[in-house]
């Protein structure tokens, strides 16, 4: 994978590139010894013979299996198998045990977690077209999203409903094609954060915001370090979502797609022992159209 594969807009690691269920995964150990989280990718076509063929899916997907098999289309379940093998695996070479040693479940909105064995760890799943992205972290809420980054997308039908007015202004005062970019930029940015909030469709997009400052490497500011700024603050003043550190990046994938991250770093007692027993969901939030007003129909105009 080189860097147009896989470039950063902004600060942060890239995403990790994940081809099946053998990895390769010791980056993984790195990038959490190093930065307590980490994100990965993949494509669900490379994991599709794994998915298939695997004698022990059904157990795999567990709780998801009713799911799985419901599915309308064959192509919608492979996928639907398939990025949860990767959340699994993912987590599992994460925390250094058998895949199927993992019980995944859901918050109420929708949020996947890992009850039982594994609880410590927090994680995060998107997908859009044939790419998958997983999230895991150890020190914090994590949040990831995707989208085709030559999605076109409006600013007239989505600037009420997602844009806080500071956003809005420099929105408007862009060229219509970096315009689009920011947008759909800005976009991913809240659903990650939603996601890593838990807040899924009870957030408003027009309720907080991103400022973009000039990043490492002469980034430019359309492409800079994201900012997170209340809606009704002060240019500069943080908007204030709880203790820890929030920390945003936008990644570049395939050249293709747009992978956004939202991670709040928090100190966890060691001897802390999180509650799986009331995690759980008719649907995850992530198959669900959080955005709000259903608007994403309009990206596909």
């Amino acid at each position: 994978m080189n860097a147009r594969q896989a470039g950063a807009l902004g600060p942060g690691p890239a995403p990790l590139a994940v081809a099946g269920p053998d990895g390769p995964w010791d980056e993984l150990d790195d990038r959490l010894d190093d930065q307590g989280r980490a994100v990965v990718w993949t494509t669900w076509g490379q994991w599709l013979t794994a998915a298939l063929l695997d004698p022990g899916l059904r157990p795999l997907l567990g709780p998801d299996w009713p799911r799985y098999r419901q599915g309308p289309t064959a192509a919608g379940r492979m996928r639907f198998a398939v990025s949860r093998l990767v959340m699994k695996y993912t987590a599992a070479n994460a925390l250094n045990v058998p895949v199927d040693t993992l019980d995944l479940g859901y918050r109420p909105g929708g949020r996947p977690v890992l009850r039982g064995l594994g609880a410590e760890l927090e994680v995060s799943l998107a997908h859009t077209d044939e790419l998958i992205v997983v999230g895991v972290s150890r020190t914090g809420p994590i949040g990831v999203d995707a989208e085709p980054a030559g999605r076109e997308i409006s600013f007239e039908l989505l600037r009420e409903h997602v844009c806080t007015p500071a956003e809005d202004a420099a929105l408007a005062a862009l060229p219509a094609e970096e315009r689009r970019g920011r947008l759909l930029r800005m976009w991913t940015l809240k659903e990650a954060y939603t996601k890593a909030l838990g807040h899924g469709m009870r957030r408003s997009f027009s309720g907080f915001g991103f400022a973009f400052g000039p990043g490492p490497g002469g980034v430019t500011t359309a492409q800079g370090a994201a900012r997170l700024v209340a809606a009704d603050a002060p240019d500069g003043v943080p908007a204030d979502e709880g203790a820890g550190e929030w920390s945003f990046a936008t990644h570049l994938v395939q050249d293709r797609y747009l992978v956004s991250e939202a991670h709040r770093r928090v100190r966890v007692p060691e001897t802390a022992v999180m509650d799986g027993g009331s995690r759980s969901a008719a649907a995850p939030l992530e198959e669900r159209d959080p955005r709000p007003l259903g608007l994403l129909r309009f990206l596909d105009r």
